[in-house]
């Protein structure tokens, strides 16, 4: 589908709007009585219903219709906001997700069943039916109120997909209209262009219409169009305090006290157009993810060749070679920066689309949640936010179904009815800690250890900490669940979790307190495209240590490094710093050098620990490629990437070789 067809601009953007209809649901659950959430529900309803029917979705503008009714009715006081009610939109919004979709079935039972729902939560307040007319005509009465309406559509109307007709439609629902078409701006024939709208409508619209109905009507183009209003009132019923509100909702500066002349009117709509003109450079621009990645990867490219570049002219005596190649350097700096900038996105849209997930999970267990975010507007590589999001829904609902309590048993316990799940994210060093906290009854270390025993997982009676033992729960098949529910219970997808975090080259901690609660943290790096880091050399072999991660370096002699041997660690301003030697681990098979370097790495979690190396070549703008299908396994590493001179450097996984050295140092004290 072509990036200039309507139809998919129209599609992308009724997503977007759907979601925020569901977080203005979600929001309004919790305050029945919010007019703003109100009146913004009514708004994306009506604004999918007129879209929806503009570009052909004839099914999805009927649907919403009935929605929408419900919702004006609401916020015109004649029907009150419930929670059956809300459920009932937010299943009806999953509906529209479908009939948004053009190859799936459009099947009338699921349609129809939810608006019996609706229908049902509505007659809870009022006999008046749900799918009722949007606003019915007043009676005709001798001092008929309604308006006087002229106006002009952007001449580019009708390219961006905007039916007249369908304005005029929605007007005559409102009352009783009469239309003429305004012809005095028709060019030339010579200078008539097709695609412009040229022609303008005066309306005379009686009954009882509100100016917040007709700002309804023209909600897609109010701030271009050209629209002028004069109330339909008896002499007797437009006192001069009536006329200003009037003037002030369209936008024109109080002249008077007294009512404004059509003349005045007329000239209302010119003020807040150069206003309207000034913000619009500042809107986003839509870019299709593809074109993103694509972009990177250039950008990945072109930061290998400025390597290239960089040691060409370091073995070069040419002036002018080593400016240019600087002033390359930086600009492709720069534009790594900048490119790093437009994929990064918030924290908070991973969590937004939780909310509603934490909601369905609290209808379906019985259990009353309430969902806490923090720190949302912490930011990833989109990448990895998108496949984040399976993950994280597992976790929540093993914390929704396993970990949280019924109310009945966290009164027993003396806690609140309510549970608390807690979505925090933060950022430290290169990597961003993503926890999912909830203050339920904990993991039961006993029966965990039962299970692992009879799958065969650890021998009876073997010692294991609390974190490797909670690590058995991401196993394949392992479940601690007494029944299989439909949430969970099967023993599916905790081992997918791991897999996931894992090929992002994250981690994942587990801490518990019976009775108290359980937090699981998920340790993810900023992106997953290019980093800064430390290129180091040991033995023949270079390797690169992710910059964000490094503190301090320093120098080991070949006398601290044989006085240190059998106990491996350093004295640093007073503290102990344990070390690792790279090339005993990576079996090298060469001497160190005369003076060999300790890089000082911080672990995330507040622990510092020394990596011995033979040389520090320097900082180095490092392209992350994956691992062949051959060595994913080797968890050493957490990538390559491509130097200079086109041999390849190993990227060290920080978390994973540090893990490896303390278990290795633990095995020589059992030896010793």
């Amino acid at each position: 589908m072509s990036s200039n067809d309507p139809v998919a601009a129209f599609l992308v953007e009724a997503g977007d709007l759907l979601d925020q209809v569901e977080q203005d649901l979600l929001d309004l659950g919790k305050n029945l009585q919010d007019a703003d959430l109100i009146n913004a529900v009514f708004r994306g309803l009506h604004t999918l219903k007129g879209s929806g029917a503009m570009f052909g979705f004839e099914a999805l503008a009927a649907f919403t219709h009935h929605c929408e009714s419900a919702f004006d009715r609401v916020r015109k006081g004649k029907a009150a906001a419930t929670a059956e009610l809300v459920g009932a939109i937010l299943a009806a919004k999953d509906h529209m997700a479908v009939l948004l979709d053009p190859a799936a079935p459009k099947g009338d039972a699921a349609g129809e069943a939810i608006l019996d729902r609706l229908r049902a939560a509505m007659d809870d307040e009022t006999a008046e039916p749900a799918a009722a007319a949007p606003v019915a005509a007043a009676p005709a009465k001798p001092a008929a109120t309604g308006w006087h309406l002229r106006f002009y559509l952007p001449g580019e109307a009708m390219v961006n997909g905007l039916n007249p007709l369908g304005l005029i439609d929605e007007l005559r629902e409102l009352g009783d209209a009469r239309v003429a078409v305004l012809r005095d701006r028709l060019p030339p024939l010579d200078q008539f262009d097709p695609t412009q709208c040229y022609f303008g409508w005066d309306v005379t619209l009686r009954g009882d219409v509100s100016r917040d109905d007709i700002d309804d009507v023209f909600m897609f183009v109010i701030d271009d169009m050209e629209l002028q209003l004069e109330p339909l009132v008896a002499e007797v019923e437009a006192p001069a305090v009536e006329a200003n509100p009037i003037v002030e909702a369209a936008t024109a500066p109080a002249a008077s006290a007294v009512p404004a002349p059509p003349s005045s009117s007329a000239a209302a709509p010119a003020s807040p157009a150069p206003a309207v003109a000034k913000e619009r450079p500042a809107e986003n621009v839509r870019v299709p993810a593809e074109r993103l990645d694509e972009l990177m990867d250039r950008v990945g490219e072109l930061v290998i060749a400025q390597s290239r570049l960089s040691q060409i002219a370091q073995d070069s005596s040419n002036a002018a070679l080593r400016s240019v190649t600087e002033d390359i350097e930086r600009l492709s700096s720069e534009l790594r920066d900048t490119m790093m900038v437009l994929r990064m996105v918030p924290v908070s849209t991973l969590f937004g689309r939780f909310r509603r997930l934490v909601h369905d999970l609290a209808n379906e267990t019985g259990k009353t949640i309430e969902l806490i975010t923090e720190g949302e507007s912490t930011e990833l590589d989109k990448t990895v936010i998108e496949r984040l999001a399976d993950p994280m829904i597992h976790l929540i609902r093993n914390s929704c179904d396993h970990g949280l309590e019924t109310a009945e048993d966290r009164l027993a316990a003396g806690k609140l009815a309510a549970g608390i799940l807690r979505l925090r994210a933060q950022q430290s060093g290169g990597e961003v800690i993503i926890s999912i906290q909830d203050d339920g009854k904990g993991l039961d270390r006993d029966r965990i250890r039962a299970k692992a025993e009879g799958n065969g997982l650890i021998q009876p009676g073997q010692v294991l900490s609390d974190q490797e033992l909670y690590q058995l729960i991401f196993q394949p098949g392992f479940s601690t669940a007494a029944a299989v529910t439909n949430l969970s219970g099967r023993g599916v997808g905790m081992d997918v979790v791991k897999r996931t975090i894992e090929s992002l080259r994250g981690t994942i901690d587990i801490a518990s307190t019976p009775g108290k609660g359980s937090t699981i943290s998920l340790r993810i790096p900023l992106t997953l495209a290019i980093i800064e880091g430390l290129l180091v050399r040991v033995g023949e072999g270079h390797y690169v240590i992710p910059l964000a991660a490094v503190e301090e370096c320093i120098e080991l002699s070949l006398e601290e490094d044989l006085r240190s041997r059998g106990r491996s660690f350093i004295t640093l301003r007073d503290r102990l710093v344990p070390f690792l030697r790279l090339r005993e681990m990576f079996a090298t098979g060469t001497k160190p050098d005369v003076f060999q370097k300790i890089v000082v790495i911080s672990t995330g979690n507040g622990e510092r620990v020394g990596l011995v190396v033979d040389q520090i070549v320097g900082s180095y703008q490092t392209v992350i490629k994956s691992m062949s299908t051959l060595h994913r396994d080797v968890s050493t590493f957490s990538g390559a990437t491509i130097l200079g001179d086109g041999s390849v450097a190993l990227i060290l996984d920080i978390a994973q070789l540090v893990s490896i050295g303390q278990q290795q140092e633990e095995r020589l004290r059992a030896a010793g």
